[in-house]
């Protein structure tokens, strides 16, 4: 891992792999350390918004953590009904190796962690998608992806919340609200929430 300041009152933390980047947030969340503001995780990197000495605090708490044993969260947990009729099913079952019956059955038997949020208020990058699963993005993305969507790319899974361009593998769609401005909690997903798919 490395540090970098990022402005006067922030660090941003390079991560070897998502999977450190998920086990340096839950140890500062759990941490709750005096003086941080915010913790913003991406991809490999994690922004964490602090006072000078709380970011020296959770410098060290890092350099000395466990992070192959991370704290396991708050256990807040979603599932999501979703009709399994995504235009490119039968393509991702295919390059998987798969009958669509087994592809389905893999993506529902799985746990999935939003590791971040990011492309559109309420797009979460859901991690833990089975390895037989993961495929590339499209060669050439659509124009429109109807909202409630459900796709794949590359490690993640994913729910476009309104309609918008996109290019991941359409492999179902859902009813759910993903997000709703008028809201209290304005975002279904927010990092570190569980999620399981059951197929309807």
């Amino acid at each position: 891992m490395r540090w970098r300041r990022y402005g006067e009152h922030a660090a941003l933390l390079d991560c070897a792999s998502l999977e450190e980047m998920s086990a340096a947030r839950a140890t500062l969340i759990e941490a709750a350390l005096d003086g941080v503001e915010e913790i913003v995780p991406g991809a490999r990197t994690l922004l964490v918004v602090a006072s000078t000495s709380a970011l020296e605090a959770a410098r060290s708490l890092l350099a000395s953590a466990d992070l192959d044993h991370p704290p396991a969260g708050d256990g807040r947990e979603v599932v999501l009904d979703v009709q399994y009729s995504g235009e490119d099913l039968s393509l991702v079952a295919e390059d998987a190796g798969l009958s669509v019956e087994e592809a389905i059955a893999l993506h529902t038997s799985a746990v999935y962690t939003v590791a971040f949020t990011g492309f559109a208020p309420g797009f979460g990058y859901l991690a833990g998608l089975p390895a037989e699963l993961q495929q590339p993005r499209l060669s050439s993305p659509r124009t429109r992806v109807p909202a409630g969507s459900v796709a794949i790319a590359d490690e993640y899974t994913g729910v476009y919340p309104r309609e918008s361009p996109g290019g991941w593998r359409l492999i179902g769609h859902t009813e759910a609200t993903l997000f709703d401005p008028s809201a209290e909690q304005p975002a279904l997903f927010t990092p570190g929430l569980r999620v399981r798919f059951r197929s309807v």
